[in-house]
């Protein structure tokens, strides 16, 4: 893609794409983490996967995997210890994802020039969100 292009976002929607995805992790995964025993990536994308979350790519972010359920969105990167958020889940708007925020004293998520207010029930979705992923990453080692 050339280079100031926006994002692609492309959805895994099939085995074949999450087997291309999970393979690609695992090579990362490997490089990084040199010879030493890691969790299996792969097994960890499956038990996402199955709890319901959609899982994306992204060509500006070619080692991280994308999961997403009800607007909220998260990156998600190959550790020592498995799979690990990249920073901190946000909102999807559009194609791109809304960090959270503060503008004129109200709570927003925002990406680049477009903002979506930070509802209490937004919020509330993001937490769950967040810890039904976290809990999923613990225990699918």
């Amino acid at each position: 893609m050339a280079s100031g292009s926006t994002d692609q976002l492309l959805k895994i929607n099939s085995r074949r794409q999450l087997s291309y995805t999970c393979k690609k992790l695992i090579k990362f995964s490997r490089h990084i983490a040199g010879r030493i025993h890691m969790p299996d990536t792969a097994h960890q994308l499956q038990q996402i996967y199955m709890a319901g979350f959609e899982l994306k790519t992204f060509d500006r972010f070619p080692k991280c995997v994308g999961v997403v359920r009800d607007d909220c969105i998260a990156l998600l990167v190959p550790g020592p210890d498995g799979l690990q958020m990249l920073g901190t889940p946000g909102w999807q708007i559009g194609e791109v994802m809304g960090v959270l925020t503060e503008v004129g004293g109200r709570q927003v998520f925002q990406a680049k020039t477009e903002m979506v207010e930070a509802t209490p029930e937004r919020l509330e979705k993001l937490r769950q969100f967040r810890e039904e992923l976290q809990n999923l990453m613990r225990t699918s080692h």
